[in-house]
């Protein structure tokens, strides 16, 4: 195993709950970052807003592990944080972007995830 990529992120609850629930863009955030399996999972929380920021961290350290590596410019919701059951959330590429992954050589990608006292955070590892 090597490591290909790692990155990580933090991003302010807040802020993103503000994006989530502006009256006139909330649902267009929504629409452009998250896919509809994220936008159910994170509703159905108890702390949405939480759940929602930590995937957006997510994204982000997904991003900055990949590199220059042509994600520029591509669509969140090609970045997906699934929870299919109890244990590590997993990452599914789609696109542009599991194509920018297969070309790295990723076979694999770790992330933890975490949110506390008003930040949520994300740490992606990138292994072939």
């Amino acid at each position: 195993m090597a490591v290909l990529g790692i990155g990580i992120d933090l991003v302010e609850i807040e802020r993103i709950d503000r994006a989530i629930s502006h009256p006139r863009y909330g649902q267009r955030f929504r629409r452009r970052v998250f896919t509809r399996a994220e936008q159910l999972y994170c509703e159905g929380q108890s702390r949405p807003a939480a759940s929602f920021a930590v995937r957006f961290a997510a994204k982000e350290a997904v991003i900055k592990a990949l590199g220059p590596s042509g994600t520029r410019g591509l669509p969140w919701r090609a970045i997906e944080v699934s929870r299919p059951g109890p244990g590590a959330p997993e990452v599914l590429l789609h696109g542009r972007v599991a194509a920018a992954a297969q070309a790295l050589g990723v076979k694999r990608i770790h992330l933890s995830l975490s949110h506390e006292a008003g930040l949520a955070t994300a740490q992606a590892l990138l292994e072939d």
